[in-house]
């Protein structure tokens, strides 16, 4: 079926009233039990997780103080990406969220590029999370004698049995998981001011400017190293878009989306970049590690070994929550192709209490891999793959803006309706983002060590993507004709 055919049959459809056949076929059968204050708390714990409690460890070692910059600039892009993915969300709520939309505006081989390539960032996310649950775990004297590899298998048998159980048990996973979360940044950064405002010995050091101004300026590296971890801060904020899917299974997406994604700006501001300056005046860059959170650094340096303690559970729980949201995530997500043919047919399934179970067990599979590179390379696998990571979510991002260009473009001539709640600035707001976001891409090379040999990948995944789609188009053509057929003219 061509691109055209595509759009056209699906551009006019308006929003389905309850009880209709949805736009989407991947969106029938879900339930609506997730509640306002899951939504809420799901993109605040979107904001905050591995990256930021693991990742800015190693970033601020390399980069220095300018890592605050960084975050700041990613973070207006990010939002960028999630107010155009909250107006698409308005004008129609799906689960399969942007790889439905891309379904709608881009042609079934764009929704197969959306949903393959997100498939990629999620399941190496949760490589990277069971490897950052290992490390923490590492932490203590009575795990480090167990190989890292088996405490990542430990951590996803217990996520996946979790995630199995139902959405609404999902939802008060990270309600409170993101509660747990925000208490503690918020503590800690109590805890940082007052050590900054009484000048209290941190591990030997003075806290204060000094700390920045002694140690080589903002810049102590150049500014090389802060664009090389550029990709890095980008997967920081790669749950950000779980906004978009969470929608899908609330009942007053019109009421819950907009008031959750216009917080995203100040969560940002507040928790990656507060943060970040707070660690940067409170320690040397030198002193931080990517093998231990930098707020597990600071604390055990003041003299109390139980706060490190504390935060070091508190960073593993955000590690947990993390893989939580990316098997709930992908589930939906490859849902949604299956019905359109573009994924295997049983990752359609779905369980008694609604809940996808087999995208969750590929996902699922391909973790298994990563407790493998956990065995073979322990030491480089949270780097590893959170490369591989970006490259997932910035594609991802970019069909994001790129499906909301044509919904402008397409509304501008009648075909649909923008909702109220509106991404500011269009279309110079998305071709600027999609232009950071493959700047972004491109600079990746100046990385040799993993980010040359990620680009790599490229070639390599644009190969698989082909030749996957040449396996499966005659079922999609097959599914789209048979829809049309099921649907009114």
């Amino acid at each position: 079926m061509s691109k055209d055919a595509v759009d056209t049959a699906q551009a006019a459809a308006p929003p389905q009233a309850a009880g209709t056949i949805p736009a989407d076929a991947g969106d029938a059968g879900y339930s609506k039990d997730l509640k306002a204050r899951h939504v809420n708390m799901i993109a605040i714990g979107g904001a905050i997780g591995t990256g930021l409690f693991l990742g800015a460890g190693g970033r601020l070692r390399d980069a220095g103080p300018a890592l605050a910059i960084a975050y700041l600039v990613c973070g207006v892009f990010a939002f960028f990406v999630v107010r155009a993915l909250g107006e698409l969300v308005l004008y129609r709520p799906s689960s399969g969220s942007f790889v439905s939309y891309a379904r709608e505006f881009l042609g079934e081989k764009g929704a197969y590029v959306a949903g393959w390539m997100y498939f990629l960032n999620w399941s190496t996310t949760g490589i990277a999370d069971i490897t950052a649950i290992a490390l923490y775990t590492h932490y203590w004297s009575m795990f480090t004698s167990i190989p890292q590899w088996v405490l990542a298998l430990v951590a996803l048998a217990v996520v996946l049995a979790v995630n199995l159980i139902s959405v609404k048990i999902f939802g008060e996973m990270e309600f409170w998981f993101a509660i747990v979360k925000v208490a503690t940044l918020v503590g800690f950064m109590l805890i940082g001011v007052f050590l900054l405002a009484t000048q209290h010995d941190v591990g030997g050091h003075t806290p204060g400017p000094s700390m920045i101004t002694d140690h080589g300026g903002l810049f102590p590296h150049g500014l090389m190293p802060v664009i090389v971890v550029m990709q890095g801060v980008i997967f920081s904020y790669a749950a950000l878009e779980l906004v978009g899917v969470a929608a899908g299974e609330t009942a007053e997406p019109e009421k819950v989306v907009p008031r959750a994604v216009n917080s995203i700006m100040w969560r940002v501001a507040l928790f990656y970049v507060g943060s970040v300056v707070l660690l940067a005046l409170l320690l040397p860059g030198s002193l931080y590690s990517g093998d231990e959170s930098p707020f597990v650094t600071v604390l055990s340096k003041i003299g109390v070994p139980a706060a490190g303690d504390v935060m070091n559970l508190v960073v593993l729980t955000a590690a947990m929550s993390s893989l939580n949201s990316g098997l709930y995530s992908t589930g939906r997500i490859l849902r949604s192709m299956a019905t359109a043919g573009s994924a295997p047919r049983f990752t359609s399934v779905m369980s008694r209490s609604q809940v996808p179970y087999g995208g969750i067990l590929l996902t699922c599979a391909v973790c298994v891999l990563g407790v493998g590179l956990n065995y073979l390379v322990p030491s480089k696998a949270f780097e590893i793959v959170l490369n591989v990571a970006s490259l997932g979510i910035i594609s991802t991002w970019v069909i994001i803006m790129i499906c909301h260009l044509v919904f402008v473009r397409r509304a501008r001539s009648g075909l649909v309706t923008r909702p109220r709640f509106r991404l500011p600035g269009s279309p110079v707001t998305e071709s600027v983002t999609i232009a950071f976001l493959l700047a972004v891409l491109v600079l990746m090379w100046n990385d040799a060590e993993v980010g040359r040999k990620t680009l790599l990948l490229v070639p390599v995944i644009a190969v698989m993507l082909v030749a996957g789609w040449f396996g499966v188009r005659r079922r999609v053509t097959e599914n789209a004709r048979r829809e049309r057929a099921g649907r009114p003219e």
